[in-house]
């Protein structure tokens, strides 16, 4: 029997976020779980991506009427969703929009479940607070208000009162537990690696020009402001005393470009302007590529409320493509780093993760063989493909309970 979710979404679709296309639009259904998507409006054509169903407003050059359009469009598809086609309405990290989902669904007699994938509230009052200490403004005072009155809402109506809460991890599962959520109305689902498509693309590892015979640590990811990216720059500067010729590949972006900016500019007065180099935002294939082609990798996650029950994705492709990770002690890359065995757990120093990158720099050879075991981990463990079984699991034991 095919089971379907009417989920609504804060990202602009076509969206390339791996835990909603390639869980829920590539191996979901095969598991006879189906999804109607409701996201923001995009620039891009409409594509189909799995899904059963795709409904996005027109684009817009103003955001406000974006964000008006979008929710019009998601209270028109609530009330029209029917108890017979949809099994589920569900709302992923939207606070208004999963009250409005809640009310609805209540009145329909659907069952209705969150989707916490990032504390959304809580990033939202800590970057008004930061704002607010660096330079007071209405906007930040109004952005804190928002958080506040949204926290609330989630915390006191939306979460008590949904069917089921899924979390991003188990630290995150404890963290809501800790607010009056019961954990047995909670199922963590972490992030994963599609890992058929790493089989099915041939990883040909590629150099820079320039950089064909000198040491390389990659980091893949994000480089915005928050993930305190200097610290890894403080790292590969100790790294440096030890094997000077040593250099950093960011393959990444920021959405914000004076991120970028800012980095180099720290990367400079360390010392390191000819050592780092920024590539940009590249499709899987190409980063994978010039991953692939490094002694090392490593995953640096701040530590802090908003990150300790984040699952960051860079650390699972690391040990997919049996890269040597070093990854720093957050909860859930502590977990993964202690299941495995197959890379280097640090203390969040630049130290610690320092004497990480130069044991593996010191015998490549021993560290890609102890890399090696990652493979067959994150295929058991972390692959999309085992994800989307135990969820396409637990929402049928869901509505048959």
């Amino acid at each position: 029997m095919t089971l379907k979710i009417l989920q609504f979404v804060p990202e602009a679709l076509p969206t390339f976020r791996a835990d909603v296309v390639t869980l829920f639009g590539k191996y979901m259904p095969r598991h006879g779980v189906e999804c109607d998507i409701v996201g923001m409006p995009s620039r891009e054509p409409v594509a189909a991506q799995g899904f059963a169903a795709v409904r996005r407003p027109r684009w817009h050059g103003s955001r406000i009427r974006r964000e008006l359009s979008y929710a019009w469009l998601c209270l028109r598809s609530m009330v029209g969703a029917k108890r017979h086609e949809h099994a589920v309405i569900q709302v992923r990290d939207m606070v208004p929009i999963g009250l409005m989902g809640l009310i609805v669904a209540r009145c329909k007699g659907i069952p209705f479940y969150y989707w916490v994938s990032y504390l959304m509230s809580e990033g939202r009052i800590e970057r008004a607070q930061a704002g607010l200490a660096r330079r007071p403004s209405l906007r930040n005072r109004l952005v804190l208000l928002k958080g506040q009155i949204e926290q609330a809402v989630l915390y006191r109506i939306v979460l008590p009162a949904a069917d089921h809460v899924f979390v991003q991890s188990d630290a995150m599962l404890r963290f809501v537990a800790g607010k009056g959520i019961p954990a047995t109305r909670m199922t963590p689902v972490p992030m994963g690696v599609d890992m058929e498509l790493l089989r099915d693309r041939v990883v040909e590892p590629r150099r820079l020009p320039g950089w064909e015979n000198v040491p390389v640590v990659g980091y893949l990811g994000t480089l915005d402001k928050a993930r305190n990216l200097e610290r890894v720059i403080d790292a590969m500067r100790i790294v440096r005393r030890a094997v000077p010729n040593a250099r950093l590949l960011l393959i990444g972006n920021s959405p914000i470009a004076s991120d970028e900016s800012e980095l180099l500019a720290y990367a400079a007065e360390a010392g390191m302007a000819d050592a780092i180099h920024i590539t940009g935002w590249l499709p899987s294939a190409e980063a994978w590529q010039l991953l692939a082609a490094t002694e090392a990798a490593v995953s640096y996650i701040p530590r802090g409320q908003l990150y300790d029950v984040s699952s960051p994705t860079k650390l699972l492709e690391y040990l997919a493509l049996g890269m040597p990770a070093v990854g720093n002690d957050t909860p859930d890359q502590a977990y993964v780093l202690e299941r495995s065995q197959a890379g280097w757990l640090t203390a969040s120093t630049p130290e610690a993760m320092a004497q990480a990158l130069l044991d593996i720099l010191r015998d490549p050879a021993a560290a890609r063989q102890r890399a090696a075991s990652g493979n067959a981990y994150i295929e058991s463990e972390r692959s999309y493909r085992v994800l989307a079984e135990g969820v396409a699991r637990r929402y049928r034991e869901l509505l048959g309970r």
